[in-house]
């Protein structure tokens, strides 16, 4: 079998859908022969070619981004002699990717069977949206199979529900690999756990954009004793706006962009996983999964039609609080702080669903199957 991957961007550009497009390379090695385009995510770059975990990569330089939205010259052409030469059976399309979209479906051959990962709809760019809605339909009618990260958002997609016949769950997962401890880390931890005796260590991590919520959490925190300690990692356009935000809040510690070693580190300390995205564009929330697998309650908000809250099940795994209520927000931190109990409850289960759920193994299980039955 041979099998076109189509990504926006690919490592060592890192992001949630780029990460997804390794696993599912790295899932069907040695099942499939596999080749992957997309744009080169540095500006006005052009056209290259190289192999990472032995699959061939073709990058497309980019021209210019529209709305968020890569464009280049050579694209078009190189898709096309990808389809006459390399010949695939199976197309595997990473989706949002509007303008691909439209050679994509100018040059697959009616015989290539069409697999699209839809990882989250066009919300924020509402004349995109509507631009690219008849696109859509097509997109979505030429397909095979359909694959979505949560029955949430099939039900919460406009598109998805409308072919749900035609999609089929396979969560996002998580690198136990890159997540496994050390000895050292272990004993770094201790030693930030011993440094704060007697607070409550809270975590978040992820890129500083608005869809991310950080303003939300450092709201909710002003609301809250001197008991608390946040912990933000990741960097991102709203850093600057952020910090401005907290500024005269000793309870919030910026870390900036931190190695995995930290990471892990910082995810074994914690008491409390703080996840605060507020809108769809947090289709899943892949670094929420990573707080829970450490054993960590998380405190969300409600996002109508988004993965988050069936990767986080209220009461569950977590607590669960109304869109944008930071005071609401506040008041769970303080539940789970005064409790030792049930922040252990929550922790043991929220490992356990990620552990059944949302590990490597089961992802590249599903996806074999998935394309065993095309």
């Amino acid at each position: 079998m041979k099998i076109l991957h189509i990504s926006k961007y690919y490592m060592p550009f890192i992001g949630g859908i780029e990460q997804t497009a390794r696993d599912l390379v790295l899932s069907l090695r040695g099942v499939a022969e596999q080749k992957l385009i997309c744009f080169d995510h540095r500006s006005h770059s052009g056209d290259s070619v190289d192999r990472i975990d032995s699959v061939e990569v073709i990058r497309c330089g980019q021209q210019l981004l529209v709305a968020s939205q890569a464009l280049s010259l050579s694209y078009g052409r190189k898709l096309r002699s990808l389809m006459r030469e390399f010949r695939p059976d199976v197309v595997l399309f990473h989706y949002p990717n509007p303008f691909v979209a439209h050679y994509l479906l100018r040059e697959l051959p009616p015989e290539t069977k069409l697999l699209i990962y839809w990882h989250l709809d066009i919300t924020k760019q509402k004349l995109l949206r509507r631009f690219f809605s008849g696109q859509n339909r097509r997109l979505l009618e030429r397909a095979d199979r359909v694959i979505a990260t949560s029955p949430n958002y099939i039900e919460g997609s406009v598109w998805l529900r409308a072919f749900r016949e035609k999609c089929t769950v396979i969560e996002s997962c998580i690198n136990e690999e890159r997540l496994r401890v050390s000895e050292g880390e272990r004993e770094r931890a201790a030693e930030l756990r011993k440094k704060n005796t007697g607070k409550i260590l809270c975590l978040a991590v992820g890129r500083h954009v608005p869809y991310k919520g950080y303003e939300y959490l450092i709201r909710a925190f002003r609301l809250l004793d001197d008991r608390f300690l946040l912990r933000i990692a990741g960097k991102g356009p709203l850093t600057e706006e952020l910090k401005k935000e907290a500024e005269g809040d000793e309870k919030i510690r910026f870390l900036g962009a931190v190695p995995d070693e930290e990471l892990r580190e910082n995810l074994l300390a914690c008491d409390i996983y703080c996840f605060p995205s507020v809108t769809k564009n947090e289709a899943f929330g892949l670094s929420l999964a990573e707080g829970m697998y450490f054993g960590h309650p998380a405190v969300t908000f409600t996002i109508e039609g988004s993965g988050v809250n069936y990767v986080c099940p209220d009461e569950l795994c977590g607590l669960e609080v109304p869109n944008g209520d930071i005071a609401a927000y506040a008041e769970a931190l303080k539940k789970l702080a005064g409790d030792p109990k049930l922040r252990e409850e929550l922790g043991e289960n929220a490992r356990a669903r990620v552990t059944e759920r949302f590990l490597y193994r089961s992802f590249a299980e599903k996806i074999r199957t998935l394309l065993s039955k095309l």
